[in-house]
């Protein structure tokens, strides 16, 4: 809440006081390259300088006010870490809004190069390219540190559950189950949200900075089959592409979570009495065995055929929808009212803003599996605060 807040002071105080500050343009011009007229403007100008400074120093703040307001062990990682990571992405973006210009220019000349024989030099031609590659070298470099940071950052958290369960060991280490909880879903719950988080906060940036593109570029398109022409177009039809693809697959998945739920219960009671096995000759017997090994199979059976269906639907979702921008551009395809530059421009914009909508449909199934995982952590944490007379066995909690 308290984030939410700060942005939306730091938006308002932006557009009341900052936002095409001539004084403070001026002063930042001496910092970015000079643009040249009749050329595209260079990545780094001075208002795009003004507002990424902007955005480090009101993050930075934010970081540093609840560090003073709430010191604790993880203060640091949890708070600051969390800050570096969005800004870092939010950066990239930027780059990618730089490129995706970039590719709209780059291939107008490359149109122009085919279409007419030694209409462009090779000095031209290379020249695009290398203007290029020094952003290139600093969106890669990045990347990789990003990565690395993010890798630290996701075990820190994991760290953080492992620490807060073994506080409470004692009361835990008799529930069934209780080391898979501390050790593998805590690992699994960490790995899925190093992926699937950071990518939910780079999407969410990226749709951000990639909207109002694609609303601009859709000025191009002469009209949509069937609807003529629409302001925005391409920006509707990404919105109408990803939205039913994710309804339709989250329709369809809708009981997989809790088979997953069921499938680590299985497998739980399965190899607890393996292990019991290993130490103690009574256990483990043939009987035994072959009933707990019965149930897991059913539940995997079950598992293969519900995930039949929607990966049927899933599949048929995210190859269909490949068409969809070209559907949608053919009557301003065949008319020839666009280059391929800004084909390029459109096409690419799409892609970025369609696949930051369907997010959920990409990454649906790893969804389930943190869905179940987090069940499983919540039940799990659940009886750290209940009275040891009523504690359940974790491995009978219902799944929902």
């Amino acid at each position: 809440m308290s984030a939410l807040i700060w942005t939306i002071l730091a938006i308002g105080i932006w557009f009341g006081i900052f936002e095409g500050n001539a004084g403070m343009l001026e002063a930042l011009s001496a910092y970015t390259p000079v643009a040249v007229e009749g050329e595209r403007p260079p990545f780094l100008t001075p208002d795009k300088l003004l507002i990424y400074i902007y955005m480090a120093v009101g993050g930075f703040s934010f970081a540093i006010v609840w560090m003073f307001l709430d010191k604790n062990k993880w203060s640091r990682w949890s708070v600051l870490g969390s800050t570096i990571i969005m800004l870092v992405t939010y950066y990239n973006v930027q780059i990618s809004v730089f490129l995706n210009d970039w590719y709209g220019g780059f291939y107008d000349l490359l149109q122009k190069a085919l279409s007419e024989k030694n209409s462009v030099s090779l000095d031209e031609f290379y020249g695009e390219l290398i203007t290029v590659a020094p952003i290139l070298l600093v969106n890669i470099t990045a990347l990789v540190l990003l990565d690395f940071f993010v890798s630290h950052y996701v075990f820190r958290w994991r760290t953080a559950m492992n620490d807060y369960f073994m506080d409470y060991w004692p009361k835990l280490r008799h529930i069934e189950g209780a080391a898979q909880r501390v050790q593998e879903d805590t690992m699994r719950f960490a790995r899925i949200v190093e992926g699937l988080g950071v990518s939910f906060v780079r999407s969410m940036m990226t749709l951000v900075a990639f909207l109002p593109l694609l609303y601009t570029l859709s000025a191009n398109i002469t009209e949509l089959p069937l609807l003529g022409k629409v302001d925005g177009s391409m920006v509707f039809v990404a919105i109408f592409s990803a939205f039913l693809g994710t309804f339709i697959l989250a329709a369809v998945g809708i009981k997989l979570p809790g088979l997953e739920f069921n499938n680590q219960k299985v497998e739980a009671a399965y190899r607890k009495e393996l292990v019991y096995g290993e130490d103690n000759a009574d256990r483990a017997q043939p009987p035994k065995v072959s009933e707990l090994y019965e149930g897991v199979r059913k539940n995997y059976f079950r598992l293969y055929f519900h995930y039949l269906y929607f990966n049927i639907a899933r599949f048929g979702y995210l190859q269909g929808s490949n068409f969809i921008p070209l559907i949608a551009l053919g009557p301003t395809i065949v008319s020839g009212t666009i280059t391929l530059g800004v084909f390029t421009q459109i096409n690419n914009a799409f892609e970025r803003v369609e696949e930051s909508f369907k997010f959920f449909a990409n990454v649906w199934t790893t969804i389930i599996d943190l869905i179940s995982i987090y069940k499983r952590l919540i039940s799990f944490e659940k009886i750290i605060y209940e009275d040891e007379g009523t504690q359940d066995d974790i491995s009978a909690a219902p799944a929902e």
